[in-house]
């Protein structure tokens, strides 16, 4: 059956975009997961952007009393009765990140037999619940997370190091609890979905080491103290490689869902759609070329699915950060992409953060159109310029085609969806 060119593309990707952030929301995802209220008491604790709404939900579906405290980003939180919410600094820790990983390690070492840990897990958790190890201080674990940022760093990596340096990440939560049931409902915003690796794993066990931090490291040239390199050098720092059978991490949802609420969307409109997958976890330039190639593959009529169609896609991408400017991982790929592509081509495109924040500022991301660049160029701005200084959030400002949803409530990484119209 043929489909036809939709009268309104941006609107077509704007319903995408929110199409995957609602199926991953809280409060369609949490109470199917809940288990019985337990003979003690219910005490919830959790970190990440999406927690205060995990909350929310939890407390709205919960049959029995529970008290607890989740951390989440400024701007992040929820009313909540019975759960206190606290808000820290995010993507690099602050002092009120490591009061809020002190008091979850409190409330999970105080937990008796017949108790339930309700653990509620989301990306940005690394940051907002920071605990360093004796020997570390918040300001060099803070210069170690903004070096692996700046420099590109995957996730996993940056992680890794977080949790060698942290006395809560990778599983330390969990063995506080001792033998305390806990479930951990969490919502995935990582390439491949590694429970080690969402949020730093904090009811996780984790298989990596003292030195795969200290290769990070120093793979990426970040200065540490020689009591630090001391120390992980001795492995006295290694984290928890296995847990108690009491603990259990359920993954909720997940990236893959959000990319398969936006194919449906987009059926529901009469068009087919390329799905990519969500194994994206590259610098944005590279995941652009990747896209450039797919959208040619359509417009040569090599691709089996034929335009009009959407091309999807989720994942990771990084930018290795070399100027002064204001952007992020989707306006970076957006501005890459649309400076790449034909300049005959009708081609709309959408890149934006899942949990509504793109790297330094208050956006998700962009759009793009056909006469980008052309508008660009009338208005004087070079797309190669704003490129190389890492201001592409400034260039789609100024063109007013920066997308700024605010919090989401919700994370599942980037979400990319590029509508090529009939030739």
């Amino acid at each position: 059956m043929p489909s036809f060119d939709h009268p309104d593309p941006r609107r077509l990707l704007q319903g995408m975009y929110d199409a995957a952030v609602a199926a991953a929301h809280p409060r369609a995802i949490v109470r199917r997961h809940l288990p019985p209220p337990p003979k003690g008491r219910t005490i919830v604790i959790g970190a990440g952007k999406a927690s205060a709404a995990m909350a929310e939900t939890l407390e709205q579906a919960w049959g029995g009393d529970l008290s607890g405290v989740v951390v989440t980003r400024d701007g992040y939180a929820r009313p909540t009765l019975h759960i206190e919410v606290a808000e820290a600094g995010h993507p690099i820790p602050d002092e009120r990140s490591v009061h809020a990983a002190r008091r979850l390690l409190h409330l999970a070492a105080t937990a008796g037999d017949d108790d339930l840990i309700l653990c509620l897990i989301s990306g940005g958790a690394s940051a907002l619940a920071a605990m360093p190890r004796q020997g570390v201080n918040l300001g060099e674990k803070q210069a170690v997370t903004r070096r692996l940022l700046a420099r590109g760093a995957a996730i996993d990596d940056i992680n890794c190091v977080r949790k060698h340096l942290s006395s809560v990440k990778g599983g330390q939560l969990a063995a506080a609890a001792g033998k305390t049931r806990i479930r951990s409902l969490i919502i995935s915003d990582v390439v491949g979905d590694n429970i080690g690796v969402i949020g730093s794993g904090l009811t996780a066990p984790d298989p990596s080491t003292c030195a795969d931090a200290l290769r990070i490291i120093d793979r990426y040239q970040v200065s540490i103290s020689d009591g630090v390199r001391s120390q992980l050098l001795s492995g006295v720092w290694e984290t928890p490689k296995q847990l108690p059978s009491t603990v259990e991490n359920i993954i909720i949802a997940r990236p893959r869902d959000g990319l398969a609420a936006a194919t449906a969307f987009a059926a529901n409109h009469g068009l087919p759609c390329i799905n990519l997958g969500d194994r994206f976890s590259a610098s944005a330039g590279e995941v652009a070329a990747a896209h450039v190639r797919a959208i040619n593959d359509v417009l040569e009529g090599t691709h089996t699915v034929k335009a009009p169609c959407v091309i999807v896609s989720g994942g990771e991408a990084v930018v290795n950060v070399v100027g002064d400017g204001r952007g992020g991982p989707n306006t970076e790929f957006a501005l890459a992409l649309a400076a790449s592509l034909p300049r005959r081509a009708k081609i709309w495109g959408i890149a934006a953060d899942t949990d509504g924040t793109d790297g330094i500022g208050g956006h998700a991301g962009a759009m793009i159109a056909p006469d980008t660049v052309v508008r660009a160029q009338a208005e004087g701005l070079d797309p190669q310029a704003f490129l190389s200084r890492n201001d592409t959030a400034s260039f789609f400002e100024r063109l007013g085609d920066l997308l700024v949803p605010g919090p989401t409530f919700t994370n599942i990484n980037d979400f990319r969806a590029i509508y090529v119209s009939a030739p």
